[in-house]
């Protein structure tokens, strides 16, 4: 549906554990940045959809498989992709990849979920139109 988006983010100290690796919830943080970021390269601003539409996004559920530790300094490239849109949901596939040189290493992937909810009710409700047009055209 959409091309691939990414974002990159350097590891910095409070990310990691006491073993000096990425701590594993952390990766949730860095999907939901990157969706961010993807929104906002889309036109989308999540405060402007709040107030605007009264509706905002939030996450349904998360599945992570990690695959190898990110450490201290590393740099990471994160990756957004559309695996299905639907009227009031979202699902995306996520992966972070440790950028090695010219190499790119899979650390985490993950399959995110995320529903359109009313602002007052918190209840499902249809993504917008123009949203749902500019997540279609995006890429």
């Amino acid at each position: 549906m959409t091309s691939d988006f990414t974002w990159n983010i350097r590891v910095y100290y409070e990310d990691t554990d006491a073993g000096g690796v990425v701590f594993y919830a952390n990766y949730l943080k860095f999907f939901e940045r990157a969706r961010t970021e993807w929104l906002r390269a889309a036109g989308i601003e999540q405060q402007l959809l709040t107030v605007s539409h009264h509706v905002m996004f939030v996450v349904k559920s998360t599945a992570v498989d990690y695959h190898a530790p990110a450490k201290l300094d590393d740099e990471l490239k994160l990756s957004v992709v559309v695996e299905r849109l639907g009227r009031a949901s979202v699902q995306f596939i996520q992966e972070a990849w440790r950028v090695e040189g010219e190499d790119l290493r899979l650390l985490a992937s993950g399959r995110i979920k995320v529903g359109c909810v009313d602002t007052s009710t918190f209840r499902p409700s249809p993504i917008p139109d123009e949203v749902l047009d500019r997540i279609k055209n995006t890429g």
